[in-house]
């Protein structure tokens, strides 16, 4: 089949449209994100002679890049609107999701390691077509809603610090990433470079306002440590935060940039790989969870406590000011400025990754990029348009909401393919880590349909039920897959 394309797309009739596919016939789908893949040297275990510490920093990045979706508006959405409503009560609620998404993304390391497939192309290999496709189309709904956050949450910040419209926000926001993935061909570490310097200036902007606005760190710690669910609307939002936390999209990309480095396939260098990678996604996302935390203390500290409900981006700076003064609104706004940024450059490599993955598509980097930020940049105007820009906080919370209703479809065939010793051989999930696991993506789900329940009534869970059962019934015993072509050796 692939030879049949490259064939007609080599006929005179088609030249225009070949030169689009002119990078995209170079590239090779055995390569997650081919154009960084393993170009940057590392350290190695046979390297013995070196520091530990010279090592580790060969493979420290990739875990940044997966913890700015841990610290995107779409979390300032849920943490936002926690805070305000119900105190420090649901720290626990983003410890926990942090817990949660620490496994899955060290899972998700491993698989890229161990197999050198991301897990949109072990998808891909592993399930029938009509199964893929329902996996892709669920994973761009997902990419859609982070997106549709990020980019909000950047458009309310440019128009926060520089007065820009919402509409002209977002359109900036979905063309300088574009700028930002040209450092790839520079060099990947460039990107991380970039990313890193964003993520820390949110965290030195946090920790200036956390200072100024002295919360109480008992009733924090308790938050923190001690579970509880305070009123049904309660829920939603802790959905919300699980959404914005353990990001669906996030694990096919982790499984992907995991490959940047150049990292030998001995079962030494390999567990060197899964060792540092390990610590690299760890230390990273503590950092997302003191982030994370850190917006719902300020809520808490600042709102709840004057018995504020926050319904508005926009209104959380005005209340900021003369709260704990001018300098603090402006942090809170240049924060949100880089989160937006910072996440819509990652969430425009996890399209790329899924789409190739999952659609083994031959076109080239720069329209897949544009292909990918039109998916998010179209629905983010057109509900701007709708609503004025009004309610974001509440848009926010509904779009993690989405998240997390697509988080099954990836975390359990992330868990099936670490899992199985056809695969991952002696790297395959030790019993605990499958229980931890399984455990993990049972309680999701069952959440999941808990709210759904709440939300659209039994009736409307039963259809959606039978759909995927009659669905699974007929991938499994009625379709058919289309013979493959013979190819005939090219003289």
């Amino acid at each position: 089949m692939t030879k049949s394309i490259e064939s007609s797309a080599m006929a005179p009739a088609r030249r225009p449209f070949s030169r689009l596919l002119r990078h995209g016939d170079e590239v090779d789908f055995s390569k997650s994100l081919p154009e960084a893949y393993r170009t940057l040297n590392v350290w190695q275990a046979s390297d013995g002679a070196r520091p530990w510490f010279r090592r580790m920093l060969g493979f420290a990045g990739p875990g940044f890049l997966v913890a700015v979706g841990y610290m995107d508006p779409g979390n300032w959405g849920t943490d936002l609107a926690g805070g305000s409503q119900f105190g420090y009560v649901l720290l626990w609620v983003i410890l926990a999701s942090n817990l949660m998404a620490m496994l899955l993304q060290v899972l998700c390391a491993r698989l890229g390691i161990v197999t050198g497939r991301d897990l949109a192309q072990s998808c891909r290999e592993l399930y029938s077509r009509p199964t893929t496709i329902a996996l892709w189309l669920l994973c761009e709904i997902a990419i859609i809603a982070c997106d549709l956050a990020e980019l909000i949450g950047a458009a309310v910040a440019l128009n926060l610090l520089l007065g820009i419209p919402l509409i002209w926000g977002v359109l900036i926001t979905g063309l300088d990433v574009l700028l930002l993935l040209m450092l790839v061909k520079v060099g990947f570490r460039w990107l991380e470079a970039i990313v890193i310097a964003l993520v820390t200036t949110i965290g030195v902007c946090f920790a200036y306002n956390i200072f100024l606005a002295q919360p109480d760190w008992g009733a924090a710690a308790s938050g923190a440590f001690i579970p509880s669910m305070p009123a049904t609307a309660a829920l939603l939002i802790s959905l919300g935060i699980l959404g914005a936390t353990v990001m669906p999209h996030n694990l096919y990309l982790h499984s992907s940039i995991v490959q940047t480095r150049n990292y030998g396939r001995s079962r030494d260098e390999l567990k060197s790989a899964i060792g540092h990678n390990t610590v690299d996604t760890i230390v990273a996302l503590g950092a997302a969870f003191f982030v994370n935390a850190a917006i719902l203390v300020l809520a808490a500290s600042v709102f709840w406590s004057a018995g504020i409900q926050v319904n508005e981006l926009q209104q959380a700076h005005q209340l900021l000011a003369p709260a704990l003064g001018g300098a603090a609104a402006t942090l809170f706004a240049v924060a949100l400025l880089c989160s937006g940024q910072s996440s819509t450059i990652t969430g425009t490599l996890a399209g790329q990754i899924v789409m190739e993955g999952f659609l083994k598509i031959r076109i080239a980097p720069w329209l897949r990029r544009l292909i990918t930020r039109m998916i998010a940049i179209v629905p983010a105007l057109l509900i701007i348009s709708a609503t004025g820009g009004r309610d974001t906080v509440q848009l926010l919370v509904m779009s993690q909401v989405v998240l997390s209703m697509q988080l099954p479809f990836a975390i359990f065939p992330l868990m099936t393919m670490t899992s199985s010793k056809r695969l991952m051989g002696e790297f395959a999930n030790p019993l605990i880590v499958k229980i931890l696991g399984y455990g993990v993506c049972g309680l999701i789900s069952a959440l999941n349909v808990y709210l759904l329940w709440k939300t659209i009534g039994p009736l409307w869970v039963g259809v959606i039920a039978s759909l995927m059962v009659a669905f699974a019934a007929w991938v499994r015993f009625g379709y058919r897959p289309p013979p493959q072509p013979v190819e005939h050796p090219v003289a």
